[in-house]
């Protein structure tokens, strides 16, 4: 029985007096707030102590501007925090946001908006005003579309939404290999234009194919899963070693899994090293018939090169989400003045051409709409970094409702040596309750909770720390 046991008694100073214990209970809470209930359904409201809200002292209302059609569960998340929330259908360009990057303080993007170094430098001139950009969110799970580095050094924090739609690939990339293996997009498109083509030559079972797998992550490793259970072999490749699932087996090299696989599917981010990972010579090592999916990312394979092995016959079919550039909004678009090999790969029999919909399910946007506005929010109103693509991970256990006279100190600063003599030269005559830093790169970030403090010490504080040489951002909350 997994149970949750509830101590008799605690030697920490939260702990349950032992005339109020009682028993251990079990339950199996569906998320973390089911079990929040059922500790306060136990043991009464009286016991259950209430974190403190906590409020940036420098501003009196956070802006939100979220794009691309981000989910409504998240607009309502962000405005029950009591923030002001300007959500917009479509992506803007880089011009759109550097006019108005500078009126927000947070942001929240899917795949298409691109937070560039010059929109950034934009944001962060508003810094003498009470509009400065604190955080982005990525509603999605690549964070490409963002300079990240840049970000980080302006002290803004980038978080993503790395599990929440990996469900919703596998079970396209499971679809996609079942649609090539039967022809079934040729088909349908036949159909719809009147012709009756009923053909068995050159479709097949996919049980007993192998099904070759490029990075064995979240997505990789739930298809794997996928896969077997339709009766394929599974075999991966990745740049580390990884436990595999099921009877899936590891390979040592990208050529043993091309050579060996008659499905190829990718699922890697791009990076400088995943650049056309599959190109010409990466194509003529897969066999003859084999089928390329790739629901990744644009560049991970040389389109024109894939093209080339289609019209040669060596490749059998293939399945592509992802594309170099993408249309900025839905309509028309997709052609050759985005993509010059647009026409010759849409004209091509046997390949499935869908518009970045790997993610796009109404399961995976409620999802990931609650896991980013979630990660926006703990960072804006408590500070907390965990989660963070491009920042230092610091949180700091929550100040208690009770604690009046609390302040919480988030200072974000280059990563150079002497800094924390500095701040804690200038929190020397204060009750440090608890502190917290680390860094990552060239940037650190430290938090602190400081007790009995008053609004004139507020002020000085900030102040002094703000005043710092090493200073990027320092925010107050109370």
């Amino acid at each position: 029985m997994n149970g949750i046991p509830i101590p008799l008694k605690s030697r920490s100073s939260d702990s349950i007096e032992p005339h109020l214990a009682v028993a251990a209970v079990s339950v199996s809470p569906a998320s973390p707030n089911a079990l929040v209930a059922r500790f306060r359904e136990t043991l009464g409201p009286d016991l259950v102590r209430q974190a403190k809200v906590l409020h940036p002292v420098s501003t009196d209302e956070f802006r939100l501007l979220l794009l691309e059609n981000i989910s409504q569960g998240a607009v309502k998340a962000f405005k029950d925090q009591g923030f002001q929330v300007d959500h917009f259908v479509k992506a803007w360009n880089e011009d759109e946001l550097v006019e108005k990057i500078g009126t927000y303080h947070a942001i929240g993007i899917r795949s298409k908006t691109k937070i560039t170094e010059r929109v950034i430098k934009a944001a962060s001139k508003a810094c003498l005003s009470s509009f400065t950009l604190l955080v982005i969110g990525c509603f999605c799970i690549g964070t490409n579309q963002v300079d990240l580095l840049t970000a980080a050094r302006a002290g803004i924090p980038v978080f993503n939404s790395p599990f929440s739609n990996s469900r919703s690939v596998a079970e396209l990339v499971i679809s996609e290999v079942i649609g090539l293996s039967r022809q079934l997009f040729d088909r349908s498109r036949e159909m719809k234009q009147g012709i009756w083509n009923k053909v068995s030559k050159g479709c097949w079972e996919i049980r007993g194919k192998t099904l070759g797998i490029i990075g064995y992550g979240h997505i990789g490793s739930q298809l794997s899963v996928l896969a077997e259970a339709f009766g394929m072999r599974v075999l991966f490749y990745d740049v580390v070693n990884i436990m595999p699932l099921g009877s899936a087996r590891q390979v040592d090299s990208l050529s043993d899994l091309l050579s060996s696989s008659d499905f190829v599917t990718l699922h890697v981010p791009e990076l400088p090293e995943t650049t056309n990972l599959i190109g010409q010579p990466e194509l003529s090592q897969m066999k003859k018939g084999a089928y390329l999916i790739n629901n990744a990312r644009g560049r991970v394979v040389d389109i024109p090169a894939l093209i080339d092995a289609l019209q040669s016959g060596h490749l059998a079919g293939a399945a592509l989400d992802v594309y170099p550039a993408e249309p900025g909004a839905n309509g028309q678009g997709f052609d050759d003045t985005l993509n010059p090999f647009a026409s010759a790969l849409r004209a091509l029999p046997n390949v499935c051409l869908t518009p970045h919909i790997g993610g796009s399910t109404e399961e995976a946007q409620r999802m990931i709409g609650e896991e980013v506005s979630q990660a926006l929010t703990r960072y804006l109103n408590a500070g907390s970094t965990l989660g963070s693509v491009n920042f230092p991970e610091v949180d700091l256990r929550a100040i208690l409702a009770e604690q009046s006279h609390y302040i919480r100190v988030c200072y974000v600063h280059k990563n150079q040596p002497g800094v924390l003599r500095e701040v804690n030269e200038i929190l020397s005559p204060f009750n440090v309750e608890k502190q917290y830093s680390d860094s990552k790169a060239d940037v650190a970030y430290l938090m602190a909770d400081i007790a009995q403090v008053t609004r004139h010490d507020i002020e000085t504080l900030h102040e002094q720390i703000n005043k710092t040489k090493s200073n990027i951002l320092t925010r107050l909350l109370a």
